[in-house]
């Protein structure tokens, strides 16, 4: 099963987001600030950081530049309402996907299926 370590301080959204991604059959960890996100990259594997870019302590960008470090292999997608800071995002964690908030629950989905599509097809083999 895919894990996802989803960081996302607004708690409404986290709830929001946690619940459609289990159910499309993603194990979600989720958390409520980078920090919190840290220790757990450090212990355990995800196949997916799932991060706001504006949060306290630790924004997503750095969360994301210590994910690359520890667990290389580990996919990024950041979330934001924020469009300045998508630019910085960008040039950042270059391989990193973007989705701007305000989007659809489906939308997200969508964007993560497509990140694992060959290991979808490969499964099948």
């Amino acid at each position: 099963m895919i894990r996802i370590l989803l960081a996302e301080d607004e708690r409404a959204m986290r709830e929001h987001l946690t619940r459609a991604l289990e159910k499309a059959n993603y194990e979600v960890v989720a958390v409520d600030r980078g920090t919190a996100a840290v220790p757990l990259l450090d212990a355990q594997k995800f196949d997916l950081l799932l991060t706001d870019i504006v949060m306290p302590e630790m924004d997503g960008i750095e969360l994301a530049q210590h994910c690359a470090a520890v667990c290389p292999e580990t996919q990024v997608m950041f979330i934001t309402g924020f469009s300045g800071v998508t630019l910085r995002a960008g040039q950042s964690v270059p391989k990193a996907k973007i989705l701007s908030k305000p989007f659809h629950l489906r939308d997200l989905v969508l964007e993560v299926d497509r990140l694992f599509e060959p290991d979808c097809i490969s499964d099948l083999n």
